[in-house]
């Protein structure tokens, strides 16, 4: 028995669109950039309803968007690595002026929000300086809480490989981490 467009419509709309929140913020770590993750994440819906004939009712939906989602990001970066590169200096300028922390009012917020603040941001720039197939496998797994199995379906890799990229980036990020920690005079080594 077919199912009609109303049908096939309404299944898209209840298994597919719960996760837009959650492919959002992975775009967006993968991307770095709102507007980038907006136009990733768009054109993952627009594939995943193209083909949602394929997809088979029953099975992880989330990890089907995930693949999806990936695999479009990679086509973008072989597509953008193909152009040659064009520098905006408008975005380079402020890129190259020295930038004060922002002042922190100590008496509005207590000292543990300020600290989770500071911490956050520079997770943040930790985590962005990992190389790409370390990151996206930590954000899959820490942020996602997929299993290794599914991050190897969503990427189509090995499991042994999902589990050596996790490992690297982990430690990529506790070095970055360290080395925030060491140069604020919380660690010694």
């Amino acid at each position: 028995m077919q199912e009609s467009e109303a049908e096939k419509r309404r299944r898209f709309e209840v298994e597919a669109l719960p996760h837009l929140d959650a492919l959002y913020n992975t775009a967006l770590r993968m991307t770095q950039n709102p507007s980038d993750a907006e136009d990733l994440v768009q054109e993952t819906y627009l594939k995943a309803h193209r083909y949602w004939d394929r997809y088979q009712a029953g099975t992880n939906c989330k990890a089907w968007l995930f693949k999806i989602l990936t695999n479009t990001r990679i086509n973008q970066y072989i597509k953008k690595s193909k152009r040659p590169t064009q520098v905006n200096f408008e975005h380079v300028e402020p890129l190259l002026a020295h930038r004060e922390p922002p002042a922190l009012d100590q008496a509005a917020r207590g000292d543990m929000a300020a600290f989770a603040d500071l911490l956050h941001d520079e997770v943040k720039i930790a985590l962005e300086g990992i190389p790409d197939e370390f990151r996206t496998v930590l954000v899959l797994s820490v942020i996602e809480g997929f299993a290794y199995k599914e991050i190897a379906q969503i990427l189509d890799i090995p499991i042994g490989t999902v589990m050596s990229r996790l490992f690297r980036g982990r430690k990529a990020l506790q070095k970055s981490l360290r080395e925030f920690a060491r140069n604020r005079g919380l660690v010694k080594d």
